[in-house]
């Protein structure tokens, strides 16, 4: 961890830190509120894609899988949104950098990923959301994200 020198936008970076952690902490509440896993209908009402299309997208099973995730079942977490569960600890880790720079002063070292595994995480992403859980035969049936919205 290597020491950053002062920073005159480190109050909003505080703050913004505080800002994300807040979304965050009101997401978690949502989701241990209103359980996405019954067949109750959530004031949000069913995934927007499903609803329109009739098959899994981008964002289909995200919020089962964030549920899932606090509980600590890796597996369901991954049976409803694998490629979003991926992303989990990188997206951790840069979020711990980002406030340990905004409130330590001290940075930890980057993520030095090639473009191409960006790129690559991406295309993966959109393929395995749009794609494969939208197949119906084994294995990717296991992925297949139902409407549970009545």
């Amino acid at each position: 961890m290597r020491q950053v020198g002062a920073d005159p936008h480190r109050t909003a970076q505080r703050a913004a830190t505080l800002v994300l952690a807040g979304a965050i902490g009101a997401a978690a509440a949502f989701v241990l509120r209103f359980n996405p896993t019954d067949r109750v209908a959530d004031p949000t009402g069913p995934c927007l894609w499903h609803a329109l299309t009739g098959i899994n997208g981008p964002s289909c099973g995200g919020t089962r899988m964030f549920y899932y995730l606090l509980h600590g079942d890796l597996v369901d977490a991954a049976r409803h949104h694998l490629a979003a569960l991926v992303a989990v600890p990188f997206l951790l880790y840069a979020g711990v950098r980002w406030a340990g720079i905004a409130w330590l002063g001290r940075e930890l070292p980057a993520l030095r990923l090639s473009p191409r595994v960006y790129w690559a995480y991406g295309v993966a992403f959109v393929l395995y959301s749009t794609v494969l859980r939208n197949l119906p035969w084994p294995p990717f049936t296991w992925f297949d994200i139902p409407n549970l919205t009545p």
